[in-house]
């Protein structure tokens, strides 16, 4: 999970490189062994942050979450019950359609509303994942500071754009489709909000210099007790480039027949 770059993928309709698994991936499954590993200032940001996203009751109560992911396809995740829905159109202009388990990794698959099988399914369902694993770590990094398999080190402050920033420099132990990224998360010592990360892939050499964006439009989603916050919009520190996630939704509870069926 990482701090961001460009590269594109031969996937048809993967924007970014794939990063750490979320909770109740199938890696994760696998591998019963990861533990947290974060020295005590780190952990006490980390926590931090969490408090001022809503805190973990209210995370743990989130049910539902759709967003779109730079305006290419739109994910919903049952987050309790491990199911996913991802729609959107490839290159070829096909409108596709994934329904998955994201604990057995099994699931079924549409093109232009005709339900496919065999190898194109498999394919599908894999992309699917991807798509997943890539895009929530998007939308959901601060909240997986303190996830097993990640090592949290904290790496002193910094004065940027007149804030003051704590710095969490996140690796990982084995997790994730790209467990040799490394992402610094920069957190508003006044608010507690990650505003900023960077991050180098594990293609990339030791010394190149991580790719930073901003995190912008933190906002509250929704209801009563139970509001957390997201940020919409992600922002490279150069202006070259603009990713939005937004609409987003967040509910306690789940439509009849999302992941059913077409």
């Amino acid at each position: 999970m990482h701090p961001t770059h460009a590269r594109r993928r031969a996937a048809p309709y993967l924007l970014v490189p794939l990063v750490t698994t979320l909770l109740l991936t199938a890696a994760a499954a696998a591998d019963p062994t990861p533990r947290v590993d974060a020295d005590p200032q780190a952990r006490a940001v980390a926590e931090r942050v969490l408090d001022a996203l809503g805190g973990a009751a209210a995370w743990d109560h989130v049910r539902l979450l759709r967003f779109d992911f730079a305006g290419r396809r739109t994910h919903y995740w049952d987050k309790q019950h491990g199911l996913h829905r991802v729609e959107g159109t490839d290159r070829d202009g096909q409108h596709y359609l994934v329904i998955e388990n994201l604990s057995t990794r099994q699931g079924r698959a549409w093109l232009d509303g005709q339900e496919v099988r065999g190898e194109k399914a498999a394919e599908l369902l894999e992309l699917a994942y991807g798509a997943w694993v890539n895009d929530t770590y998007w939308l959901l990094m601060p909240y997986k500071l303190l996830d097993p398999g990640v090592h949290l080190r904290y790496d002193g402050s910094v004065e940027l754009d007149a804030q003051t920033y704590d710095v969490l420099q996140l690796t990982f132990a084995g997790v994730g489709l790209t467990p040799g990224d490394r992402y610094w998360a920069y957190v508003d010592r006044e608010t507690g909000l990650m505003d900023r990360w960077a991050y180098r892939l594990q293609s990339q050499p030791e010394d190149a210099d991580p790719t930073a964006w901003l995190w912008q439009g933190w906002s509250w989603y929704g209801e009563g007790d139970h509001r957390v916050r997201l940020a919409p919009t992600r922002t490279q520190v150069d202006g070259e480039r603009v990713l939005n996630l937004a609409p987003i939704e967040v509910s306690a509870e789940v439509p009849p027949g999302l992941f059913d069926a077409p």
